[in-house]
């Protein structure tokens, strides 16, 4: 027991700093290489940030514990929502811009549909090529639809670049040699860190006589979803909480087309907690649909709202954990 949990949460926080030192040297080294900022924001940034959720479920899928993996993501898309998005709303009220609602809402909503049909009974390669096609698919949707600000040729003066890329940037000019090296060690300590989790998670639940979906959903989500929580946090008590909704929703996106894909593609299989694939999804799909009517409504979400969010995260560990 002891030991699973110092591997659990140990990878875990290695795997924090890995994977923001892992996104923050794929943006530098793509701002270098003069690539769009809309990409550098939507692609980069978007698979940067689920990478641990795709590096840990992936392992999870190859060593034949596929319950963990898509525990995982389904907690994941959970946690986003109503855990990091509930929080944020306890320091400020977070606006929602109306091209979010045009664009964001209804490819997340879809997103966490389709992952969650494609998930009852067998998880099949095909359906982790049909996820793979659907994220191209949404990822050129976004692209087309966003705005394409031209970028300075100066790299410490990108005024074009979003707030989030332009902080990761920093004021120094990014060095090719250094970003990469920064890349490839992030990269590796995230696959190293992400064998941890999985294996730490299995022993916890193996010792507690848990489920690997209860473990994955709880545990390894919340693990994988903390750098998203502490950015939240972050970004509310600078009141600088203008696109945390867009990332959230576009974290779930990648989440479920994704890391989705990467697990029916590495592992695939039967869910052998019928529970998760049932009930979790379940969960999963009222959560976000929830959430986005309190958006649509009053193009905002108020603290009362992510009080509500947050208790329906403890209802779903409490259901998920009872049934």
């Amino acid at each position: 027991m002891i030991n699973g949990l110092i591997y659990a949460v140990g990878g875990l926080l290695v795997l924090a700093v890995a994977s923001d030192q892992f996104v923050k040297g794929a943006v530098r080294l793509a701002v270098v290489m003069r690539i769009a900022p809309v990409i550098v924001g939507s692609v980069i940034v978007g698979f940067g940030t689920s990478a641990p959720e795709m590096v840990v479920s992936g392992i999870a899928a190859v060593e034949g514990n596929l319950d963990i993996g898509v525990g995982n993501v389904i907690g994941s898309n959970v946690a986003n929502i109503s855990l990091v998005l509930g929080c944020a709303t306890l320091m400020a009220v977070v606006p929602v811009k109306p091209s979010i609602l045009r664009r964001e809402v209804p490819i997340s909503v879809g997103s966490v549909v389709v992952f969650a049909v494609l998930i009852q009974g067998e998880i099949t390669r095909l359906e982790g090529v049909i996820l793979v096609l659907l994220l191209v698919g949404a990822l050129g949707f976004i692209l087309r639809t966003s705005p394409r600000p031209e970028v300075s040729n100066d790299v410490s003066e990108l005024e074009a670049l979003p707030d989030e890329i332009e902080e990761l940037v920093g004021d120094a000019a990014p060095s090719a040699v250094t970003e990469t090296i920064r890349t490839i060690v992030g990269l590796v300590l995230v696959a190293g860190s992400a064998w941890f989790v999985v294996a730490g998670a299995e022993r916890i639940a193996d010792e507690l006589n848990l489920t690997g979906g209860f473990i994955g959903f709880t545990l390894v989500a919340i693990g994988t979803s903390a750098p998203e929580l502490f950015t939240a946090i972050a970004a509310a008590r600078r009141n600088e909480i203008e696109l945390l909704i867009g990332n959230l929703l576009g974290s779930n996106m990648f989440n479920s087309f994704a890391v989705g894909g990467a697990i029916a593609l590495a592992g695939p299989g039967r869910i052998l907690e019928s529970n998760l694939a049932v009930w979790g999804s379940t969960m999963m799909v009222a959560v976000v649909v929830v959430s986005a009517l309190m958006m649509i409504t009053k193009l905002r979400v108020s603290r009362a709202e992510g009080i509500v969010l947050l208790a329906m995260w403890v209802g779903c560990v409490v259901l998920l954990a009872t049934i």
